[in-house]
């Protein structure tokens, strides 16, 4: 039985618990001084169940797209346990960019697997005396989700990043410029206001036109089992001010792709027309305004009525350096490209450009409906047709009666007075006008 009176004197007792501590600082002083501390971790490591990815900044001079990818992706993961991030703000940006700021446990879930991102730094010092800063994520999950993290979970944020980098993204008007050294396109920032909320054309046009560019920019796998190359030819015909422009501008800020502007009478030759194609990059539309009357050479697919020691390349371009630059092997430099043509005319087009794979799809843009009236009516003045019934009424007849195209209707609504119904008013009277002078 336990009895107080066993025990050693209090005397003993403390002696024995400071002989025991100092046994233990001495072990430790020792162990420290023989085995080194990275040993110890990479022993710890071993025996954990945790795997560790390293995603370094870069592969020597080459940039890491999953450690850029990792960076965008980790900004919306932020969570209120973070205590430092990282703000950002370029020149030309409307908004701040927050990033991870090193040191920081991020964590996400995927598939109900737990994954600890947390972003590295050390400072690599050279034989030159120089330090240089190495930065990298290191990506922690159980070791038997491996499989899962590889092959789905990274894909999956290198998907996520260029979504949210092209929802970001300024979109550009490029145009070609033969002093820009080997480039030779200029870029400026696109601001056209033009979506295509705003935009004034049928109702049913504009739904096939959106679902065409949907299914376009999601096949990436079809063209390529198909064995074409992924591009999308469209022609945009009717009289001038019908919003053939605008509409361009719609589909660049609809699906954020640059805007290659691209004046065939500025354009050396042939040869020159395919280094000005392969300038061009991937995610983008290709513009050829007024195709009708961009040269002499288009009427001309082999060069029948040139000189007999002309040159296809000297100074104007084809017809058939044009079909080559639509749908022959140069078009297929890049991916996800678009070629928008438009002409007031389309009659007077070669039936050669015209056919699917060239010219895939063709919108006409007609006069203004009463449909895209409303459109110009919300948009120019911020009324809807169920607050000026009989007005709305009257113009919808006129409308039926008279051929106006929306940049005259549009010019029509910023006229003279912010009263919606004087506004109004003077576009009845400025319809009847048309009407009886036609």
């Amino acid at each position: 039985m336990f009895s107080l009176e066993s025990l050693p004197p209090p005397k003993t007792i403390v002696s024995a618990a400071a002989s025991l501590t100092a046994s233990a600082i001495l072990f430790r002083t020792i162990a420290s001084d023989l085995i080194p501390t990275e040993y110890i971790k990479t022993l710890f490591k071993r025996l954990s169940a945790q795997l560790t990815i390293v995603i370094d900044e870069s592969d020597g001079l080459t940039p890491n797209q999953l450690f850029e990818a990792a960076n965008i992706f980790l900004a919306t993961k932020l969570s209120p346990s973070t205590h430092r991030i990282k703000a950002i703000k370029a020149e030309k940006d409307d908004e701040l960019t927050v990033t991870v700021d090193r040191n920081q446990p991020i964590i996400d879930f995927f598939e109900s697997i737990q994954c600890t991102w947390v972003l590295q730094t050390e400072v690599i010092e050279s034989d030159q005396n120089t330090k240089s800063e190495h930065k990298f994520f290191e990506l922690c999950f159980h070791k038997k989700h491996k499989e899962v993290i590889l092959k789905k979970y990274l894909p999956f944020v290198l998907k996520k990043s260029v979504e949210m980098k092209n929802e970001k993204k300024a979109v550009k008007l490029h145009t070609v410029d033969y002093y820009n050294g080997l480039d030779y396109w200029s870029p400026v920032v696109l601001n056209h206001p033009a979506t295509f909320d705003s935009m004034a054309m049928d109702l049913d046009k504009k739904i096939e036109l959106l679902e065409d560019l949907d299914m376009f920019v999601r096949r990436k796998e079809y063209y390529r089992r198909v064995g074409r190359a992924w591009k999308r030819g469209y022609l945009f015909y009717g009289p001038p001010g019908t919003g053939k422009s605008s509409l361009i501008a719609a589909m660049a800020n609809y699906l954020k792709f640059d805007v290659y502007d691209l004046d065939l009478k500025e354009v050396r030759g042939n040869s020159d027309l395919r280094k000005i194609l392969v300038g061009t990059k991937n995610r983008s539309i290709i513009v050829i305004e007024d195709i009708d009357s961009c040269g002499v050479g288009l009427q001309n697919r082999d060069g029948e009525n040139d000189s007999p020691n002309s040159n296809d390349d000297d100074d104007k371009i084809s017809l058939s350096g044009l079909l080559n630059f639509v749908d022959g092997l140069w078009s297929s430099c890049g991916d996800e490209k678009i070629i928008v043509f438009t002409t007031n005319h389309k009659e007077r087009l070669d039936a050669a450009l015209l056919r699917p794979g060239r010219m895939d799809v063709q919108v006409e843009m007609s006069y203004c409906s009463y449909g895209g009236f409303k459109v110009l009516a919300s948009t120019y003045l911020q009324v809807k047709e169920e607050e000026k019934v009989e007005l709305f009424g009257e113009i919808e007849g006129l409308l039926k009666k008279v051929e106006v195209t929306p940049a005259e209707i549009a010019g029509e609504l910023m006229k003279k007075s912010e009263d919606v119904e004087i506004v109004l008013g003077n576009l009845i009277r400025w319809l009847q006008k048309k009407e009886t002078s036609t």
